[in-house]
C-alpha cells in the first residue's frame, strides 16, 4: 500500500490502542494523519484484554462503545495463590473484556471514517529528524515526511534497536502466551492465578470466548522444549490453572507468544519522536491496565499537538511540547507504573506470593489501597 501524500502533519508508527486513539483525535482537529501498522486488521496480539472503565466515557466520546461489540462487563477480581487458595475482591470502578482482534479493527475503521490514512501490512524502518522535520522510511522503500512523529508500535520493535533505546539491550527472560478458549467461568470476574515464576489471567470477552493469557519469567533450572511442556511443568502446579486448562476448548491452532518483555522505565522522547502507549512505558500485566493507559495516553498526547500552523513550528516550540509530554505522562502514569513494578516483586515466588496475597486480603483497606494505586480514575472528556 502506498501513501496518498508525501507530507503529513503527524505520522504515527504503530496502530495499536494508543496510536489509533491519537489518530482519531488528531484527525478530529483536522490534521493530516498517516498511521502505519505492520499487520493487517483484524489480527490477534498478546494482551490480557481487560480494560478499566476509566476510559469507557473517552471511548464513547470518540464513537466507540465496546458493549456494541459484545464486551463483557467485569466487576469482580479473583486471585489464587500458587497452591490454589482463592481470595476475592470487588474491582470498584470495574472494567470490560474485549479482544484486541475486535477492538483494534473497529477503532481502525473509526479512524478511517475520521479521514485518517492507514497503511497496513507496512513497517516503518527508519525515522530521521532534520531541519525541524521528520523523514520516515517505509519497508516499501517509500519516504514520507511529517512535522510530528508518534511512536506507538508496542512493547518492542526493530525501531527500538534503530533508536538505540536503553531497554532493548537487556534480556529480561519474560515470556507471554495468549489463548482464546471456551470454558465454564464467571461472566463478570477477572481471574489472576499465580504460579512459580509468573501468573495467568482469565477474563470473558465477546461472543462465547474467554481470554487466557500468562506471563512467565524463565528459570534456567526449568528446561522445556515447547509451550505445553512449560505448562505441564510449571503452571499446572497451581491446581486452579490446571483445572481451567483441562476444562477449556482451545480455539487457536497455536498460541500467540512474545518474548523479552521489558517493564523497565523507557524514555518518552527519542530523537524528537513522541512515544506513546507501550512504547512509552509498560505496566505489569498483574495490574491489568495496560490497555487503559494506552488509550488515555493517546488522548493526552493528541491534546499537546497544535491544531494549526504546524509548518511554522519552531524548534523551541517543539521542545516545549516535548517537555509538556514528559510532565503529562509522569503526572498521570509514572506512579501507577512504579506501583505495578513494586507489587509484581511480591509475585512469582511460591512462598512469598502466597503469604503476600493472604496478608493483603486480611487488611481490606490495604487491598483497596493497592487496587487504587494501579487503577486510574475516569478520564475527563
Amino acid at each position: 500500500m502506498a501513501p496518498q501524500k508525501s507530507s503529513y502533519d503527524v505520522i504515527i508508527a504503530g496502530g495499536g490502542l494508543a496510536g489509533l486513539t491519537a489518530s482519531i483525535l488528531l484527525a478530529q482537529k483536522k490534521l493530516r494523519v498517516l498511521l502505519v501498522e505492520k499487520k493487517e486488521y483484524p489480527f490477534h496480539k498478546v494482551c490480557g484484554e481487560y480494560i478499566s472503565n476509566e476510559v469507557l466515557n473517552l471511548l464513547r466520546s470518540i464513537g466507540f462503545d465496546p458493549f456494541e461489540h459484545g464486551a463483557a462487563s467485569i466487576s469482580k477480581l479473583r486471585i489464587s495463590t500458587p497452591s490454589g487458595k482463592n481470595i476475592y475482591a470487588d474491582l470498584g470502578l470495574g472494567g470490560f473484556g474485549l479482544s484486541r482482534y475486535t477492538m483494534d479493527a473497529a477503532l481502525a475503521n473509526l479512524a478511517i471514517q475520521n479521514e485518517v490514512e492507514i497503511i497496513a501490512h507496512t513497517k516503518v524502518t527508519d525515522i530521521l529528524f532534520r531541519d525541524n522535520h521528520f523523514d520516515v522510511t517505509l519497508n516499501s522503500g517509500e519516504h514520507v515526511s511529517a512535522t510530528f512523529v508518534i511512536g506507538s508500535y508496542g512493547k518492542r520493535d526493530v525501531l527500538d534497536k534503530k533508536l538505540d533505546r536503553d531497554f532493548i539491550r537487556s534480556h529480561t527472560g519474560y515470556l507471554a502466551v495468549k489463548y482464546h478458549v471456551r470454558t465454564n467461568y464467571p461472566l463478570d470476574e477477572v481471574g489472576l492465578d499465580n504460579f512459580e515464576g509468573g501468573y495467568c489471567g482469565i477474563v470473558k470477552i465477546e461472543n462465547d470466548r474467554y481470554n487466557l493469557c500468562y506471563l512467565y519469567k524463565k528459570n534456567p533450572a526449568v528446561e522445556f522444549s515447547s509451550i505445553p511442556e512449560l505448562e505441564q511443568k510449571v503452571l499446572f502446579k497451581n491446581p486452579v490453572i490446571k483445572n481451567i486448562f483441562s476444562k477449556s476448548e482451545f480455539l487457536f491452532d497455536e498460541p500467540e507468544v512474545i518474548n523479552e518483555i521489558s517493564f523497565a522505565p523507557k524514555r518518552l522522547i527519542e530523537k524528537h519522536i513522541l512515544m506513546c502507549g507501550d512504547s512509552a512505558g509498560l505496566i505489569t500485566p498483574l495490574c491489568g491496565n495496560g490497555m487503559a493507559i494506552a488509550i488515555h495516553s493517546g488522548k493526552l498526547l493528541s491534546e499537546l499537538i497544535p491544531a494549526s500552523k504546524l509548518n511554522s513550528i519552531t524548534l523551541t516550540q517543539r521542545l516545549d511540547i516535548e517537555s509538556s509530554w514528559q510532565k503529562t505522562w509522569n503526572d498521570h502514569f509514572r506512579n501507577r507504573l512504579n506501583w505495578g513494578r513494586k507489587i509484581q516483586a511480591f509475585f512469582g515466588r511460591a512462598a512469598l506470593t502466597g503469604m503476600a496475597i493472604q496478608s493483603i486480603h486480611r487488611i481490606p483497606p490495604l487491598e483497596r489501597f493497592l487496587i487504587a494505586k494501579t487503577h486510574g480514575t475516569p478520564v475527563d472528556v
